[in-house]
């Protein structure tokens, strides 16, 4: 990890509107053929312009070989933010380019950023992650054993996941507490501790837990403590009765391939789960703020990102809310992964290279592989600097 971080500096250029033919796009039953997909705008810094010229092509690559409407990517390296460029369509209809300001679902990315909601908590003293969540909840159900905060957050409390479309609902729940009432009654799926068993439920879970221990709604609580201190101004809850600014239209591949528009959902049921939209801009501006103390301790960051281990000594690999990824080149990245209903992110700390890579797209489907491609293009960059 690194010391205490200044802010992030804007790059040495500014925007550049540009345009540029980049791929047939197939579109559903009723939609124009053939329109190209445009390249947005750029905001790069020319000293890496080799990187970022070769990065570019690998985002245009995975987005016309698995058809993807619109795409928005991110680096920081050091204190400044290096490259961020919006590609393709933001909304097909309107023919609406995506841009830097273009906001996506973020999707279970969502956790990471809570987790910071629970190291503030740890550090006043508020809460106690290896407490019983009914010490914050009391009106959630005892089950057969007892679950810790702590075994909640790094999956590993025995909460079940989605069944069946439960992730495609269009409820809207008026607070954090109600949507519990989804899985509450539930059996857990085994001993506390024992499995690793992913649950977005569980986080949930958490954001009740945030607001019995803050006494603050949690959604408040995040943008009080989290968002607005780290200038994450572009990140919001995603309330579907809200106008949203630079909001994305969301997608997925229908049949034969053809991009048509994803079902309705309202995600007010796991805002901290997978209910935000952002820009990768605003996760890099977090990934700075969490490579050093700052918002949080050294020694908070360092028991949120460390991988859990199970009773039988096995590691999870998860932390609380933070996933590690280990890289091709042997060195080891934190950050987590986001999948929607119409949309997939990748958010990654890479501490050696001292850089964060964010990139986020409209469909369910590769922000993986791109992300995961820019960010070997910019460790070799960093390497030959």
């Amino acid at each position: 990890m690194h010391a205490a971080l200044r802010p992030l500096r804007p790059l040495r250029t500014g925007f550049i509107a540009a345009v540029a033919l980049v791929a047939p796009l197939v579109f559903g039953t009723g939609q124009a053929q053939g329109q190209a997909l445009p390249l947005a705008e750029i905001h790069a810094a020319d000293d890496w312009s080799q990187a970022i010229a070769e990065a570019r092509a690998a985002v245009r690559r995975v987005m016309i070989e698995n058809n993807v409407p619109g795409a928005s990517i991110a680096v920081g390296v050091g204190d400044a933010l290096v490259w961020s460029e919006g590609f393709g369509w933001a909304d097909i209809e309107q023919g609406t380019p995506v841009t830097p300001l273009s906001r996506f679902r973020i999707g279970s990315v969502s956790k990471t950023v809570t987790s910071t909601a629970i190291g503030l908590l740890m550090e006043r003293g508020q809460l106690d992650l290896d407490a019983e969540v009914q010490e914050y909840v009391p009106d959630f159900p005892r089950k057969r054993w007892p679950i810790t905060v702590r075994q909640v957050a790094g999956h590993i409390a025995g909460i079940r996941h989605y069944r069946g479309r439960e992730n495609f609902s269009m409820v809207r729940y008026p607070d954090v507490t109600s949507g519990l009432e989804i899985f509450a009654a539930d059996s857990l799926l085994f001993e506390p501790g024992t499995q690793y068993s992913y649950s977005s439920y569980g986080w949930n879970l958490i954001s009740a837990v945030i607001e019995g221990a803050s006494g603050t709604d949690f959604l408040d609580f995040m943008r009080d403590e989290v968002f607005e201190p780290l200038g994450m101004r572009s990140t919001v809850p995603e309330h579907t009765d809200s106008i949203i600014p630079h909001r994305v239209g969301y997608y997925e591949n229908g049949i034969g391939g053809a991009v048509v528009n994803a079902p309705y959902v309202d995600n007010s049921y796991k805002w901290a789960g997978g209910g935000f939209v952002g820009t990768p801009e605003d996760l890099i501006r977090f990934g700075r703020a969490h490579m050093g103390p700052g918002i949080l301790q050294q020694a908070t960051l360092d028991e949120l990102m460390a991988p859990m281990t199970l009773a039988d000594g096995e590691s999870t690999g998860y932390g609380i809310g933070w996933r590690s990824y280990p890289q091709d080149d042997g060195d080891m990245a934190v950050g987590h992964s986001g999948g929607s209903v119409g949309g997939t992110t990748l958010f990654l700390i890479v501490p050696e290279h001292d850089m964060v890579v964010a990139g986020v797209i409209n469909v369910s489907g590769p922000a993986g592989e791109i992300v995961q491609s820019v960010a070997r293009i910019f460790e070799q960059a960093v390497r030959g600097r």
